[in-house]
């Protein structure tokens, strides 16, 4: 399963490739929501996309707040 940031980044850029009307779409922002569908569907272990944003929708809600960055560890000082 991809990280949580991961998977926030690829279900926002989806929505905003699938914003736009699919009729009225470029063959290249086509390509790229059919891109971003795969990916989706790969991190999230699913077939369709509508399971994987479903799926990483879930992962999302669990880890709210847990995928803050993490602050670097100081090293001692020798």
């Amino acid at each position: 399963m991809a990280h949580p940031t991961v998977l926030r980044g690829l279900v926002t850029r989806y929505e905003a490739l699938s914003a736009a009307d699919s009729a009225a779409a470029s063959p290249s922002v086509l390509r790229q929501r059919e891109d971003v569908a795969y990916t989706l569907c790969v991190s999230t272990g699913t077939r369709d996309v509508r399971d994987a944003l479903r799926v990483a929708r879930r992962v999302l809600e669990s880890a709210d707040g847990k995928d803050a960055p993490v602050a670097p560890v100081a090293s001692a000082a020798r």
